[in-house]
């Protein structure tokens, strides 16, 4: 294992239950950032399938639009500069918020309506009903296509969210938990090693102890010191009774 693998810690008891504690985080942490990437993919995939379905409306509709204008024209011939004249502020206007999913924040853009609508009226000398039919297509459109603008900026940010997100799984994944588990198997080797160095000394101790005891006592025998000559005064003696 190289040094590169685990991270640089000194070998004690206090630091595997660091090691330990942030091994237990970092696990908590990728359960946590996988579901929350899970959460994110799923929204991800309805936005999309609701963007998709959307644009094929929004292809109709204008289709309709187109052709009701078409219409229009038709009966009531080119009214635009009639239009263009009563137009002074725009009248569908956008109002936005936002919505939270898993921690991210997503734009939405909700179309409403204010003031009166200035053109009313046009058409009332002939083409009314049609005129009147366009305007309520394209308002159909315009709300569609604020729709679809929402949805795709959710949708731009959503994968943005989800790659950074799956960058963060899979460096906690791949990275982090390995090193620290490599760490932790460091410090617990060196720990054992050190356990073995201690039992084996205290064992070479133990054998010299005992060597440098049978060296004294075939030394006293040399001299002639007895067993009885070396005893404890704090045991029991065989004096006789004193009678007073």
């Amino acid at each position: 294992m190289s040094s590169n693998d685990r991270l640089p810690v000194f070998p004690s008891r206090m630091n595997l239950t660091v090691m330990k504690g942030r091994l237990k985080g970092a696990q908590k942490g990728h359960s946590l950032l996988k579901k929350k990437a899970d959460a994110l993919t799923l929204r991800f995939r309805a936005i999309l399938k609701k963007m998709i379905d959307t644009k094929l409306l929004v292809g109709d509709i204008m289709k309709e639009a187109n052709y009701s204008l078409a219409e229009a024209k038709f009966a009531a011939g080119d009214f635009t500069q009639v239009v263009l004249e009563k137009v002074e502020r725009a009248r569908t206007k956008i109002r936005t918020g936002k919505d939270n999913v898993a921690g991210v924040q997503l734009p939405n853009f909700e179309p409403f309506s204010e003031g009166v609508d200035s053109n009313e009226l046009t058409g009332l000398s002939r083409g009314g009903q049609q005129v009147t039919h366009a305007r309520e297509v394209y308002a159909k459109a315009v709300t569609l296509l604020i729709d679809l603008a929402s949805m795709q900026t959710a949708f731009i940010v959503l994968d943005e969210a989800i790659k950074v997100t799956n960058r963060r799984v899979n460096a906690i994944e791949h990275v982090i938990i390995p090193r620290i588990e490599n760490t932790i198997s460091y410090i617990t080797s060196e720990l054992d090693e050190r356990d073995r160095e201690e039992f084996y000394r205290l064992k070479k101790i133990q054998e010299k102890k005992k060597k440098l005891k049978v060296a004294k006592e075939e030394e006293m025998k040399i001299l002639g010191v007895g067993d009885e000559d070396t005893k404890n005064i704090l045991e029991d003696s065989k004096d006789e009774d004193v009678i007073f």
